[in-house]
């Protein structure tokens, strides 16, 4: 599996939009074969951060997620949303292994 967290920094009068774009992107982004899982998660403390949990099956189907009708989509009409440019950490799974079987 290839893991990447999105952290994103949302103006505090968009974070509805945001939220309304975002859930549009994740659910089309959910139907792709090689995306495993797609979380949207708002930070409690902080309502206008965000963490997009993107897991691909492989780090291929990452950049094919690029290429779908919804991403740019999705990518143009938040980037003025955000108090900064989004940022992106990258994993690779430990546990489970890929079989599920740890």
């Amino acid at each position: 599996m290839f893991i990447v967290h999105v952290h994103i920094h949302v103006k505090p009068e968009l974070v509805e939009a945001f939220k309304a774009a975002t859930l549009a992107n994740a659910r089309a982004s959910i139907q792709e074969p090689g995306v495993a899982r797609f979380d949207v998660i708002q930070q409690l403390d902080d309502p206008t951060r965000f963490i997009l949990v993107e897991v691909y099956r492989t780090r291929e189907d990452a950049a094919k997620h690029k290429d779908t009708a919804h991403y740019p989509v999705w990518r143009d009409a938040v980037v003025d949303m955000m108090t900064e440019p989004r940022t992106s950490v990258k994993f690779a799974n430990v546990f489970p292994d890929e079989a599920g079987w740890g």
